[in-house]
């Protein structure tokens, strides 16, 4: 694995309740400015809708952009570390709109609670600080493992798609 994706113990703090993680072996942490190259190392490396640094840098996603965000607090995240010390998923949100911005694994570590592990950090961090209900942006494409992952775990679609035919889903709690 990518030194990138290494374990970064420069900001290790420990997500309190994040007790699906415990059952995989896994430990989350709140993420970091120092854990930017990991999770762009992930985002490049994932089963289905990998993106690739250029690419996301063409969306205006880069290192130094992502990093002042977590500096401004305007994102906040978690980072999914196995037995090994390897980050092996992250998941950023907006606390301010309650969006669900990014959530990663790294391909090969699908099918193990990774997701769901750091979904349920997030969703309950964005409970806790009172932000808006959490929602975020899916493929429509049923053949993507996101589309069920996110119904699997109470995600419904709202009715609403963005420029790029995205679908917004909405956290089910009824």
């Amino acid at each position: 694995m990518a030194a990138s994706a290494a374990f970064t113990t420069s900001c290790w703090r420990p997500w309190p309740s994040a007790p699906p993680a415990a059952e995989v072996g896994l430990r989350l942490r709140a993420a970091c400015r120092a854990d930017v190259g990991a999770m762009f190392h992930i985002r490049a490396h994932t089963q289905d809708n990998a993106i690739s640094p250029e690419r996301l840098a063409e969306l205006g996603i880069t290192p130094a952009t992502l990093g002042a965000a977590f500096d401004d607090s305007a994102v906040c995240g978690w980072l999914a570390v196995d037995d090994e010390a390897q980050a092996v998923g992250f998941c950023n949100v907006d606390p301010a709109s309650g969006e669900v911005l990014v959530l990663a694994v790294l391909s090969g570590q699908e099918g193990q609670g990774v997701g769901r592990a750091l979904l349920e950090a997030a969703v309950t961090h964005l409970q806790s600080v009172g932000s808006p209900p959490p929602w975020l942006m899916a493929g429509v494409n049923p053949a993507l493992r996101a589309h069920g992952f996110y119904r699997a775990q109470g995600w419904r679609p709202s009715g609403r798609r963005d420029a790029q035919g995205d679908e917004e889903l909405r956290l089910d709690t009824d």
